[in-house]
């Protein structure tokens, strides 16, 4: 079996991290691993205080880590100020599948005679490419995925297999699309008209930024009127759910099963846990950054972390608390009446 592993010396390792190095630089390294499971052809990386407690016995060739731990470490040390990020670009030095993809079109792939080809396009196993395309430099389409008409995919993209790109959609540079997700689907967009459903034609489109990843089986859906739009940097997970003209700004993260409704705007830098829920036509400003779980209903105008909802507990106390919840109304009356009493008020 061929070996794809990707083998670097310490010293090239330092070198592309801006690490400093203490050890023997020529030592040679295949792979990334935890401290507790790296093995001596291996580096590993102490990001967190919790995992101190694994760093002397480590097997590793070296790890990465921050000067004060350098001193406990019985293997080579790479010295960063920031291990985690580190140890993002470490990854990608080691990833043996980062180059796996030869440029070029499979004899099994559809591609219009219009589309525009970048260099070094490979284009997989039963992708259809539609009219009007146009694929940067480096462009890479996973088998089965389809590329909609007339839609623009900017340098590096990297989408996987059996990704759907609707018409007209717009991509920015090096982004990644995980396979399942749906971008430029259409909006939920129904008129009642007393006895049923009349659909409304989504006429927009679907903007994502340069740098953005998009987990599997999420869908971004076309604006109903003008674009939905995804920043630069914005990275979305897994089984993400977001709406037609919705607006999402630069560097921001959703979790999976985030759930955005129509037309809500997400400003810069802002972070939304799993299973977080906001409202459409909602104003988040930039900063702010929402727990796990939360329902959002209104505008949040102010930086800062916002929670909802309630923790886990035992489903007895559950149940009494969801009682005492259904009197608060009347407790609340009850409480002022009482307090006005004292006043001698009442």
């Amino acid at each position: 079996m061929k070996d794809t592993r990707i083998h670097l010396t310490l010293a090239e390792i330092a070198e592309r991290l801006g690490a400093r190095l203490e050890g023997d630089g020529d030592l040679r390294v295949t792979g990334l691993a935890t401290l507790k499971d790296a093995g001596p052809d291996q580096v590993a990386f102490l990001a967190n205080r919790a995992y101190l407690k694994d760093l002397p016995a480590t097997r590793a060739a070296a790890v990465v880590l921050v000067e004060d731990h350098a001193r406990a470490c019985p293997v080579a040390s790479l010295i960063l100020d920031n291990p985690y990020l580190g140890y993002a670009e470490l990854s990608r030095m080691l990833d043996p599948l980062a180059d796996a993809h030869r440029p070029g079109v499979h004899a099994t792939a559809v591609v219009a005679d219009d589309v525009v080809l970048g260099k070094d396009v490979s284009i997989g196993p039963h992708a259809v490419v539609e009219a009007g395309v146009e694929l940067g430099d480096r462009v890479v389409i996973g088998a089965n995925t389809v590329v909609g008409a007339d839609s623009q995919l900017g340098d590096d993209c990297y989408l996987h297999a059996n990704v759907t790109l609707y018409h007209g959609v717009v991509v920015g540079k090096r982004a990644i699309l995980h396979s399942g997700c749906v971008i430029g689907g259409d909006g939920f967009g129904f008129a009642h008209d007393g006895s049923g459903w009349q659909k409304i034609a989504q006429l927009g489109g679907a903007r994502l930024g340069d740098d953005v990843e998009v987990g599997s089986c999420s869908s971004i859906d076309r604006g109903a009127l003008g674009d939905t739009v995804i920043g630069n940097d914005v990275k979305i997970d897994s089984q993400v759910q977001i709406a037609h003209n919705v607006q999402i700004g630069d560097h921001s993260a959703l979790a999976g099963c985030v759930g955005i409704a129509g037309s809500t705007r997400v400003g810069r830098h802002c972070m939304l846990g799993g299973g977080v829920g906001l409202s459409g036509h909602l104003v988040i400003c930039d900063g702010v950054q929402i727990t796990g779980m939360s329902l959002v209903t209104n505008s949040i105008l102010e930086p800062g972390v916002y929670s909802s909802g309630t923790g886990a507990m035992e489903n007895s106390q559950w149940r009494r608390n969801a009682v005492r919840f259904k009197q608060l109304d009347s407790i609340a009356r009850r409480l002022s009446r009482l307090e006005k009493r004292g006043k001698g008020e009442v």
